[in-house]
């Protein structure tokens, strides 16, 4: 377990030093099966795992759940161990942030719709915090969930304008048996909501039948996925929306591979889902390939 950034840089890269290529998993913690498939991944593939638990402030807007974010560092460590973690890394916000910054990051495109759009500068302090963390960890592959499929496209951008030597390694959305996508975030639902909340993947497939089926007009997929939500659940729903990807630009008819993504709040929980489809309306596993 590390928590100095100095500590976690040297021995960076003293691995590197030895030939051995880093593999990454940034987290915000309370780890779960979806983190575990990361590192599962990344294990795979990188001769050094490193993960980061750090609940990044800079991405919490007025009002968001940053002091109540669950956190259980004892339970993460042993996940992280169980898994084949080679470095657990643990900064303070006083050591990822210890000054007023003389630099900021801004992302100037793919955040004006989605989750970006109710969460203005939420993206740039996402991208702010990994820009710190792949030159802290000295990372050769970070790996990503796809349930956060507009922030793996907004860091995707940054990786390849910047020029950061870090591929970007996608992994499919981790879903529980009834089919709801794993998140910290489940914990809040209550017992009714828990049950209407599976049903958000199914208004997903409601609209992935119509793209097989021949469907091209968005409109129309867009209007199905809102009218199974509301049918089937009492949540309220944010957005359901129909974009290019990872371009994320406006799409006209269903002819490129697109996602559909959703977001719905319940009582004191904001879900996200969503499906990367080709034209055929076939799930895209690895949208940068």
């Amino acid at each position: 377990m590390i928590r100095s950034l100095h500590e976690m840089t040297e021995v960076a890269t003293e691995e590197k030093a030895r030939g051995h290529t880093i593999g990454f998993v940034p987290t915000m913690g309370y780890l779960h099966e979806g983190h575990a498939r990361l590192i599962d991944e990344c294990r795979e593939e990188a001769d050094v795992v490193i993960v980061s638990i750090f609940v990044n402030p800079l991405q919490f807007g007025p009002g968001e759940d940053f002091e109540r974010y669950p956190r259980d560092e004892k339970r993460d460590s042993r996940i992280a161990e169980n898994h084949g973690v080679d470095y657990l890394f643990l900064p303070a916000v006083e050591e990822m942030y210890p000054g007023n910054p003389s630099v900021s990051v801004h992302v100037l495109n793919r955040t004006s719709i989605l989750c970006g759009k109710s969460r203005p500068g939420h993206f740039d302090g996402v991208v702010t915090v990994l820009a710190k963390l792949f030159h802290i960890t000295k990372a050769d592959m970070a790996y990503f969930g796809l349930k956060d499929a507009q922030q793996i496209a907004v860091v995707k951008g940054m990786v390849d304008d910047l020029n950061y030597p870090v591929m970007i390694r996608p992994v499919p959305t981790i879903r529980e048996d009834d089919g709801l996508a794993k998140s910290s975030r489940n914990v809040y639902l209550t017992e009714t909501e828990r049950i209407e909340a599976s049903q958000l993947i199914r208004s997903l497939q409601a609209g992935q039948q119509l793209i097989i089926d021949g469907e091209k007009n968005p409109a129309n997929i867009l209007n199905e996925v809102k009218k199974y939500i509301k049918k089937h659940t009492n949540g309220s729903i944010d957005y359901v929306e129909l974009w290019s990807y990872p371009a994320l630009k406006e799409v006209t008819t269903i002819d490129q591979p697109v996602i559909i993504a959703i977001a719905v709040n319940f009582s004191n929980a904001r879900l996200i889902d969503n499906l990367i489809l080709n034209h055929y309306g076939e799930m895209v596993t690895n949208p940068f390939q």
